[in-house]
């Protein structure tokens, strides 16, 4: 669907060459939710102007549905934009425009007619959930209300992929919820692709498939969400996944657990998928003779399946301490015993 191959895009500033996206080589699947996240300054704004044309690489080549934009102009390319479409941070909405008249919008400039525009404006806004608004207009819209219509308005070419530039960051966190709700919904339905850009793991946990981590304008870290979340590798990567995991490894939170459980191990487990299920601290406590104490832990849900994680305090002798680890590593369970550097 979508691919690029060793995109670059680099700008003149007129003292210095800034390089914004640096050699990203990206495969995105045919419907897919993929999520490219990353700090300001990342490149990741840029990377997604270059995907529906907006931004022409420095070298490279960006293709989509087997055109590739980078070589295609005039009423081709406007063609070939059509089926990519975009939703912004701050709505971008005609503000002397109502919802209907909103999202109507890009069909008028499509020529459609407009008994036809009627009936597709209808069909979007009882997909996204604005039945009874149609005539309002953006000001008397709540934050979630006005994305809703921008979503509505997104989608009324037809388009074959979604573009989000951190379409909920101006919103709070029930609102976002709700919008992201939405947009895995239409994913299903639709069986539309999604690209998401955003600066907060929790979008990419709720409904990405697949992440793109970005830093200095390059890729430094790409997998399936639930496998991120399980085994980050950069640095970068375990910050984000921090943000919503809490999963208590930094060295302060080492230290002060020390602290509060001074005697036995500090041991932390990682479930993922269908372990989050089973009833494995229980064969534990039966099967061997340690003391288990519960010290912390959560459970994230990705669209890939369940993550979570657990701090326990064991106590017992070192062979009994050494069988219970085999027992854990026996189950497919990952466990660290965290020490302070």
């Amino acid at each position: 669907m979508i691919e690029l191959k060793k995109v670059t895009k680099k700008f003149d500033t007129g003292k210095a060459v800034l390089t914004a996206v640096d050699q990203v080589d990206l495969s995105i699947a045919d419907g897919e939710i993929f999520g490219i996240i990353g700090y300001s300054g990342a490149g990741k704004s840029t990377l997604i102007r270059l995907l529906n044309g907006l931004e022409k690489p420095t070298s490279g080549t960006v293709e989509i549905n087997g055109k590739v934009i980078t070589s295609i102009k005039g009423g081709e390319l406007r063609k070939a934009r059509q089926k990519v479409s975009m939703i912004f941070q701050h709505f971008n909405l005609l503000w002397s425009r109502t919802v209907k008249e909103n999202i109507e919008f890009p069909l008028e400039i499509a020529g459609v007619s407009k008994a036809q525009r009627g009936k597709r404006v209808q069909e979007l806004i009882e997909l996204v959930g604005l039945s009874g608004r149609e005539n309002a207009y953006p000001s008397e819209l709540s934050g979630g209300q006005k994305q809703r219509v921008g979503i509505a308005r997104a989608l009324a070419n037809d388009p074959e992929v979604l573009l989000c530039d951190e379409a909920t960051s101006a919103l709070d966190p029930e609102t976002t919820d709700a919008i992201l709700d939405l947009l895995v919904d239409i994913n299903k339905r639709l069986g539309l692709t999604i690209v998401l850009i955003t600066h907060e793991m929790h979008v990419i946990r709720k409904i990405c498939h697949r992440v793109a981590v970005m830093e200095g304008g390059r890729v430094v870290e790409l997998g399936d969400v639930l496998n991120v979340f399980q085994s980050p590798k950069e640095e970068i990567t375990k910050r984000f996944v921090a943000q919503v995991t809490d999963s208590g490894d930094s060295q302060e939170t080492i230290k002060n657990l020390r602290e509060l459980y001074p005697t036995g191990e500090l041991v932390k487990l990682v479930f993922v998928g269908e372990q989050t299920e089973q009833p494995i601290l229980t064969k534990l406590i039966r099967s061997h003779s340690v003391e288990v104490n519960i010290v912390q832990g959560n459970i994230s849900h990705t669209q890939r399946g369940a993550y979570g994680t657990l701090i326990l305090q064991l106590k017992g002798s070192p062979g009994e301490m050494e069988e219970a680890l085999a027992f854990l590593h026996s189950e497919d369970v990952q466990t660290e015993v965290m020490h302070n550097d």
